[in-house]
């Protein structure tokens, strides 16, 4: 995205700090997308005011809510998310949600610019029969479960089986199982909630498989997250050479990182087994499509998964996985779905493409409704790690800044800002929190987690969140 940053003209940030009225940004949302875009409009913009809105209390989104418990370093964005929110030309309102609380019509009428980071709050449906039984979650549930998102508190997964099926091959599935099988020791000094390690600590589930319905050469995760898998103590990798087959071939003129990691998969599965007896034990299974799921005799909990084994047509990534007519059964108590996330509308006054799950949009400039834009995964789809959504929300405020040097926004008439939006959140019985209410529950939950010898213990109920900051 170089480029994208690179677009303005000379002399351009020059205009912008003399330009006369103060522009006047609103965001919606708080995850990366949210604050890369404010970020980036108040670095080239001398005279910005952004307003960061978030349905929740808390802020940061999925670094706080998706990041896995065991990989800090990952969080330590939440550093420059917090010198962002502390600027003075920058505010923070939690506990308001776009959509119901106050409309997208309305903050247009407030702000010269509004930009749409909310994000995928939804999770791609598998769409086969079983999928509603008992002890059938989706990743975005599991994950919220683990990492304290409110909404998945109670989600109390029955861990009582031996064998777990997490469907999908990219990071998040690798961080489920990772997290299914890690030593409890390790897990107890993360931020993972209470209630979910006190959940793995009666955990009975042994044995985790990872279905992909393509081959080794299409699977989503990265190395750094493999590794760590293969490394993981107690835990033994089961990979079958007979799915690696002529692929050192295959790979030989690939990109380095598909070369490397498949080189890593191929090595781990020839391996010889260490001696030493590991407990627990994870693997992946290829070519494999599922067609239901199957239930008890009672007909109210999942026992197993049946699957249609594929072949691929094409190479690559644009590889598609054809049933072969075949069908496979594989017992487990235990089901995931790692499929991915899904962006929902927001609000009726915003275009969205249901098919793609995405505002249509051009560099982040809404089709058709001037003065809107968005940013992040509800701009181009849930793809891709914090880098890509960084340099996409650079992108987008980069337009906001090319739309206000040509005047496609206007900013000769002063807009109030939340000066409006304050009685009307008011009038509708709305108390926004601010960056200093998070400020006192991040302090409570470092200080707990201080007692527990965590680095936090998350509050996962709301109102518990609210009485903290005296709401």
């Amino acid at each position: 995205m170089a480029a994208a940053r690179g677009r303005a003209p000379l002399g351009f940030r020059r205009w912008l700090r003399s330009a006369a009225a103060a522009p006047r940004v609103c965001v919606v949302g708080s995850g990366p997308a949210g604050f890369y875009t404010a970020q980036h409009l108040l670095k080239h913009h001398g005279g910005a005011q952004v307003d960061i809105y978030e349905k929740l209390p808390v802020p940061f989104g999925l670094v706080r809510f998706g990041v896995a418990p065991d990989h800090p370093e990952v969080k330590n964005v939440i550093n420059t998310f917090t010198q962002t929110a502390r600027s003075g030309r920058c505010a923070y309102y939690g506990n308001v949600t776009v959509g119901r609380d106050v409309t997208v019509a309305e903050l247009r009428q407030a702000y010269h610019a509004v930009v749409l980071s909310y994000g995928a709050e939804d999770n791609r449906v598998l769409g086969i029969p079983g999928e509603n039984l008992s002890g059938v979650y989706s990743a975005r549930a599991f994950v919220g479960w683990y990492n304290g998102l409110p909404e998945n508190r109670d989600l109390d997964p029955d861990l009582s089986c031996e064998t777990a099926l997490i469907l999908g091959h990219g990071n998040v599935a690798l961080d489920i199982a990772r997290i299914l099988l890690s030593p409890l020791q390790l897990l107890r000094k993360t931020d993972i909630t209470d209630g979910s390690l006190a959940a793995l600590a009666c955990s009975k589930v042994k044995r985790v498989w990872l279905v992909g319905r393509r081959g080794p050469l299409q699977v989503a995760f990265t190395i750094k997250e493999l590794r760590e898998m293969i490394n993981l103590p107690g835990a033994r990798p089961v990979l079958s050479p007979a799915d690696f087959t002529g692929l050192e071939d295959a790979v030989k003129d690939a990109l380095r990182p598909r070369k490397r990691l498949t080189e890593l998969m191929i090595k781990t599965a020839l391996e010889k087994p260490v001696q030493t007896a590991s407990p627990r034990e994870w693997g992946l299974k290829f070519q494999r499509s599922p067609q239901e799921v199957l239930p008890t005799a009672d007909g109210r909990r999942a026992r197993g998964v049946r699957m249609a084994l594929t072949r691929l047509e094409g190479s690559g990534d644009s590889a598609k996985a054809i049933p072969t007519g075949d069908m496979e059964e594989l017992e487990c108590g235990l089901v995931v779905s790692s499929i991915g996330y899904r962006s929902l509308p927001l609000d009726p006054a915003v275009p969205f493409d249901t098919q793609r799950g995405i505002i249509p949009n051009s560099s982040g400039r809404v089709e058709g409704v001037p003065g809107l834009y968005c940013s992040g995964w509800v701009k181009r789809g849930p793809t891709g790690v914090i880098i890509t959504t960084m340099n996409d929300s650079f992108d987008t405020a980069q337009s906001v800044l090319e739309d206000l040097q040509g005047s496609v926004l206007d900013v000769s008439t002063s807009r109030e800002g939340f000066g409006a939006m304050e009685s009307i959140l008011r009038s509708r019985g709305v108390r926004p929190v601010s960056f200093s209410d998070w400020e006192k529950i991040d302090a409570a939950e470092v200080a707990r987690g201080k007692a527990a010898g965590k680095p936090r213990e998350k509050i996962v109920d709301l109102q518990e969140m609210l009485r903290i900051i005296g709401h």
